[in-house]
């Protein structure tokens, strides 16, 4: 068997150790993989009186680009356009949140999780 995964195969490893990691703040997990036609989000969570617009990028350990240098403008513009169609969608009572969650992993084992309360606004878009 190959040790090459898929960029899906890796977006899955990162995204299933940062539902666990939000998870274990008692953060309620409300959907994965939401997509539209130009976007998607990762994961859409609710935590107290937020919800939580997570974008997540899975990196091998010593990439030479961190995962929230990823995350620019126009992925960002990307991430708040389908985060107002969802709302559309799923009406809820919750301030919004843009959070990124870095993801370090050697092998099948993620090794570090940073995450990014915050880490853009709409303000602007």
């Amino acid at each position: 068997m190959s040790e090459k995964r898929s960029k899906r195969q890796t977006g899955n490893l990162g995204e299933d150790a940062v539902c666990a990691y939000l998870e274990r703040q008692g953060t309620k997990i409300l959907c994965r993989n939401f997509a539209i036609r130009g976007g998607e989000i990762d994961i859409i969570a609710q935590q107290g009186d937020y919800l939580l617009i997570v974008e997540v990028k899975t990196r091998k350990i010593g990439a030479l680009r961190s995962g929230a240098a990823a995350v620019d403008l126009k992925k960002q513009q990307h991430i708040i356009r389908t985060a107002e169609r969802y709302l559309l969608e799923h009406p809820i009572d919750l301030q919004p949140r843009f959070d990124v969650a870095e993801v370090e992993y050697a092998g099948a084992f993620v090794r570090h999780i940073e995450y990014l309360e915050n880490a853009f606004d709409a303000t602007g878009y």
